[in-house]
């Protein structure tokens, strides 16, 4: 190790078991202040230390950060180098290697892969690497070194996001490796997407609602369905593969429509699949208003509580988009509801689903509970990595 590394310290009301439990961040009231600290620079390597000057783990710093500091390696002495990230991809890559899907998946969830802020997507000989953290983005060509080391050939580098907000970071897209023109095509469920790696969402498509798309479309032989925050063609596309009659997809984003649209005719069920852009809550309340009826109806919204600020205005939102699909589904019909926020727990966000659809005068039975997919690891001390929910349920009358 370094003997020049920097040193942080816990103050003596911090749990410094806690973090040798595995634990991985230490919030900025827990370190000790000092100017050396407030001197280091974001993305810093330094040890972090308890009250007692004991050696606790590896971490990057952002002083700058409620974060302030982010376990790297359980080893105070490791070296945080090309060969560390390397291996720590390796073992990633391992486990997605014994999921369904091939080439196409999450390869890197952040902290509950041992990469704090990093989340990497996987398309095949493609790869979006998004650094959320300052040690991240300043080591983006060691990520892109690593990744070559797996045959991925394209590697885009996209930083952009709240989450940099927060770290002081600059935004910014561009190409470290290789690079690609038109969209990828992904088979997930025996449907067929167009992810935009360049131009759209996050990283393009939304890997983490591969089990919940399955689910949905087991449900919908012969039905006639509703994708209400569509995207690229979510939850309609694969309830196309799985039987569905028809499929009306509802989006504010004409891209991202263009995207599904394409990925409908890939399949040949252009003929049964429709688009219509424009506001979620308005178009779902000219449905209703039109007495339109769907056998499934889905509601997939962006995160409405991303942090506990917006918890309050985020399941008031959750609760009327309840409010307002609930009636658009036929008798003895299905729907599902979906939350990709953190701050919104599973309890709380069921609640909101519940009241809304009780405000629109129906009677449900909850049959389902899903979340994220395997190649979307939770940490079990890391709350936030388990933040997609997704409840199917029945309604009777």
């Amino acid at each position: 190790m370094d003997t020049e590394r920097p040193r942080i310290r816990l103050r003596p009301k911090a749990d410094a078991r806690r973090i040798r439990h595995g634990y991985p961040w230490v919030h900025l009231d827990d370190v000790v202040t000092d100017r050396r600290t407030r001197a280091l620079a974001p993305g810093d390597i330094a040890v972090l230390e308890d009250a007692e000057r004991a050696a606790l783990a590896t971490v990057t710093v952002n002083m700058a950060s409620r974060i302030a500091a982010r376990v790297l390696d359980a080893d105070p002495e490791a070296t945080i180098d090309g060969a560390w990230i390397a291996a720590r991809i390796a073992t990633a890559a391992a486990h997605r290697a014994r999921l369904p899907g091939g080439a196409f998946h999450r390869l890197i969830h952040a902290e509950a892969d041992g990469l704090p802020g990093v989340v990497i997507d996987r398309f095949g000989d493609a790869a979006v690497l998004q650094p959320n953290a300052a040690w991240a983005d300043a080591r983006a060509e060691d990520f892109a070194d690593a990744l070559e080391g797996l045959g991925i050939r394209h590697v885009l580098l996209n930083a952009t996001g709240r989450a940099r907000g927060a770290e002081g970071l600059v935004d910014g897209t561009r190409w470290l490796r290789g690079g690609l023109e038109a969209p990828v095509e992904v088979s997930m469920n025996g449907a067929t997407y167009l992810a935009d790696l360049t131009g759209g969402q996050k990283t393009g498509l939304f890997y983490d609602q591969r089990p919940n798309h399955a689910f949905v479309a087991g449900l919908a032989r012969g039905a006639r369905v509703l994708d209400v925050f569509s995207h690229v063609g979510g939850f309609g596309l694969a309830a196309l593969a799985g039987g569905a009659a028809t499929a009306l997809a509802v989006d504010g984003s004409a891209p991202a429509l263009d995207l599904a649209a394409r990925g409908a005719e890939l399949m040949g069920r252009s003929g049964d699949y429709a688009t219509r852009r424009g506001d979620a809550f308005d178009l779902m309340t000219a449905l209703g208003e039109a007495g339109e009826r769907f056998d499934v109806v889905v509601a997939d919204p962006p995160a409405f509580a991303p942090a506990k600020p917006a918890l309050t205005a985020g399941l008031r939102a959750y609760e009327r988009v309840a409010r307002l699909a609930a009636p658009l589904v036929a008798p003895g019909g299905y729907l599902t509801l979906c939350s990709c926020s953190h701050a919104a727990d599973l309890p709380k966000f069921r609640a909101s689903c519940v009241r809304g659809i009780g405000r629109a005068g129906r009677q449900a039975q909850l049959i389902h509970t899903g979340f994220a997919g395997p190649d979307h690891p939770v940490h079990p001390q890391l709350a936030e990595s388990g933040y997609l929910k997704a409840l199917t349920f029945r309604l009777l009358d």
